[in-house]
């Protein structure tokens, strides 16, 4: 069984990449999203997410699931294919634990999410699509004017690529439901 998590950590990394550049700056400079925990890519790591209608339940079990997840997966080695069967088994087990199938189908409920996430702005906490938040954060980088010239053209390289890469939401109550629980999913999804 391969472990999926390269989407949800992408998604997570556009959303704490959202948090901090809509934060602005530190007094120690500019402020920095913290790094996605290493992740094992799967073969098919350019496949689009299979987006689905989700539930509640499926919401509230993500939450419950998501820190005992979050402390097996920061552990994986980086650049693994697949976790070791023993891991694989404790992922599973905690997945089941809060109501999913397996590690399968909480990786592409926790992507599902993140899609929905990335479309909020933290600010106002409404959906604006993902677009709007990307074009966004290009404003406000271009005009920072303590990030280094280097780290401004990183940055701006990043936030346009996610801009070629938006996909569309093809759940409408996704937003809604996502919405309910923004904050307690933005703090749990944060802490990866």
């Amino acid at each position: 069984m391969r472990l999926r998590l390269s989407r949800l950590l992408a998604a997570s990394s556009l959303v704490l990449l959202s948090a901090a550049l809509v934060c602005g700056a530190s007094e120690s400079g500019f402020a920095q999203p913290k790094p996605a925990a290493p992740a094992a890519a799967p073969a098919d790591d350019n496949a689009p997410l299979e987006q689905v209608a989700l539930t509640e339940k499926q919401i509230l079990g993500l939450l419950a699931a998501q820190k005992d997840i979050g402390a097996i997966t920061a552990k994986l080695p980086e650049g693994q294919d697949a976790p070791n069967p023993k891991v694989q088994a404790q992922l599973d087990a905690i997945a089941k634990k809060n109501g999913f199938t397996g590690f399968d189908e909480f990786d592409k409920i926790a992507g599902n999410v993140n899609l929905v996430l990335a479309g909020f702005d933290p600010e106002t906490k409404t959906y604006v699509g993902p677009e709007a938040v990307i074009k966004k954060q290009i404003a406000e980088v271009t005009g920072d004017k303590q990030i280094s010239a280097k780290e401004k053209k990183e940055t701006l390289d990043g936030l346009n690529a996610s801009l070629k890469e938006v996909m569309a939401v093809k759940f409408p109550d996704n937003i809604k439901l996502v919405g309910k629980y923004y904050d307690k999913l933005s703090e749990a999804l944060q802490q990866d």
